[in-house]
């Protein structure tokens, strides 16, 4: 359960039966993925390391006066994975659509980066905006399509309701992507300008959608991911992106955490996931 929430399988009763989540504000959904991880592997063990690395953070939050456990959060443990992709993410979209219908805020643990084609799915957002160190705009990686060296571009090209894709902090890419990072629907922020970057008023009267992918921070602060890029974001510039788009967001995500690290990278992604849900409730 990540610390602070309610654990949804508790509230069921002793017959099995479908829990109330009426009163929820908030849905952490584990989802470990880690069938096109690249490199390193380990997505899989994501969603609970995030959960064990949060357990010693303070439940108050002092910039929002704000203590977590009040806010709403429900924890409904993970989606296990299975081999087959496309099944697996459109049973993975159902259940992220169902916290959607019930008026809460999804907040997807990864797994690897092509969970975030589901949350997308289930929120129906105009913007993606996510922090990457990779553009993900190929068409198909080692001839998958659903890859999350390809899920940027699966989100804008296969969810009808995205407009654009923000790229906060993408250092590389192919020359293919970075055509097709080129073109009108996709803005890309260089991790030296991410620091001066905010929203102005591009969010107004539109559903946004914030991925985090742990590897948009420099290796340094978060090695714990499978394919590290140096020259990456500080995890103040993250924290800073997230607070800026929380208040605009339906739907969140935190992936591509792996357990080969001492826990910087899982303990980044948890710090992450409460700064987002202490600034979507106070905004």
């Amino acid at each position: 359960m990540f610390p602070g929430a309610a654990d949804e399988r508790e509230s069921s009763d002793a017959r099995g039966s479908e829990p109330d989540r009426g009163g929820a504000n908030f849905v952490v959904v584990g989802a470990p993925l880690d069938a096109t991880t690249t490199f390193q592997p380990g997505t899989r063990f994501g969603p609970q390391r995030i959960r064990s690395f949060a357990e010693p953070f303070d439940d108050y939050d002092h910039r929002t006066d704000q203590q977590f456990s009040a806010l709403g959060v429900v924890d409904r443990g993970d989606v296990r994975a299975w081999t087959d992709v496309p099944e697996y993410l459109e049973y993975l979209t159902s259940t992220l659509r169902e916290v959607v219908w019930n008026d809460a805020v999804p907040l997807t643990l990864g797994g690897e980066h092509t969970v975030s084609l589901a949350g997308v799915r289930a929120v129906e957002p105009e913007v993606f905006v996510c922090t990457d160190a990779h553009l993900d705009l190929y068409d198909a990686y080692d001839g998958e399509s659903l890859s999350h060296a390809a899920v940027t571009r699966r989100i804008l090209e296969d969810v009808d309701s995205v407009e654009e894709a923000i790229v906060l902090g993408a250092r590389t890419g192919s020359e293919a992507e970075w055509e097709r990072a080129g073109d009108d629907d996709v803005t890309v922020v260089p991790p030296e300008d991410v620091r001066e970057w905010t929203p102005g008023d591009r969010f107004t009267d539109r559903e946004v959608y914030l991925s985090v992918d742990i590897d948009a921070a420099d290796p340094g602060y978060a090695p714990g991911t499978g394919t590290k890029e140096p020259f990456g974001l500080e995890p103040r510039e993250l924290r800073d992106v997230v607070h800026a788009v929380a208040p605009h967001a339906s739907g969140f995500d935190v992936v591509e955490v792996n357990d080969r690290d001492d826990g910087q990278a899982a303990a980044l992604a948890g710090k992450l996931v409460r700064e987002f849900v202490f600034s979507h409730a106070d905004g």
